[in-house]
């Protein structure tokens, strides 16, 4: 495994204003999506391509285009504050949806709905913002696995020390693109310094 963190300081500007506790949910919502720009396009710069011929207003010439198909998954909730910015750079991604929740006492994912597309032909972006113990990242990892996934590459926004090794450990074939590694896991499980719990900051529950 490896992990990709973003050396950008457009990536730490955006990161800054998540990060704040008096960025309300509407701001949230949009400095999370252009972070998600800079994280999906670093998720897909090793693509493969092919070579096509076109035809500019001026000459034929030849261009490239992704040899193959794109597909995101989003683990609820949080996840969908990227899923916007996959189809703004790849429209004809198609999506699937891995619905988990963490137990607050265990800090253990508990699954309640998944669906995904076809699988095994895709680069497969799982997109998990919040990379803490792991555990829902590599639930969603063994369930795209077991749809036929062998592609796999995880977008977080803060990736913690302590979840990036569950991942090593369990899904070593599995690239992590994050905007940055923070310092720990707090005694709640929550990363430190972080963001909060950014489902909640999306969208404004509680």
């Amino acid at each position: 495994m490896s992990i990709t963190i973003l050396e950008h300081p457009l990536a730490a500007d955006l990161l800054t204003v998540l990060r704040d506790k008096r960025t309300d949910p509407p701001q949230f919502r949009q400095i999370a999506e252009r972070l998600g720009y800079l994280l999906v396009a670093e998720a897909l710069a090793d693509m493969s391509t092919d070579e096509i011929e076109i035809e500019t207003p001026l000459e034929k010439t030849v261009g490239i285009q992704l040899r193959r198909p794109v597909v995101a998954v989003a683990v609820l909730r949080a996840g969908l504050g990227l899923l916007h910015s996959v189809l703004t750079l790849v429209p004809d991604a198609t999506i699937g949806f891995a619905g988990v929740q963490r137990n607050e006492e265990t800090a253990e994912p508990m699954e309640y709905y998944t669906k995904f597309p076809t699988l095994d032909s895709a680069r497969v972006l799982i997109l998990e913002p919040m990379l803490a113990t792991g555990g829902s990242l590599s639930w969603a990892i063994d369930k795209a696995k077991e749809s036929g996934a062998r592609d796999i590459v995880a977008v977080c926004v803060v990736a913690a020390p302590e979840g990036v090794k569950v991942i090593e450990e369990a899904h070593p074939e599995v690239r992590i693109v994050a905007a940055t590694l923070d310092r720990e896991l707090n005694p709640n499980f929550y990363i430190a310094p972080g963001l909060g719990d950014m489902g909640d900051r999306l969208f404004g529950t509680l």
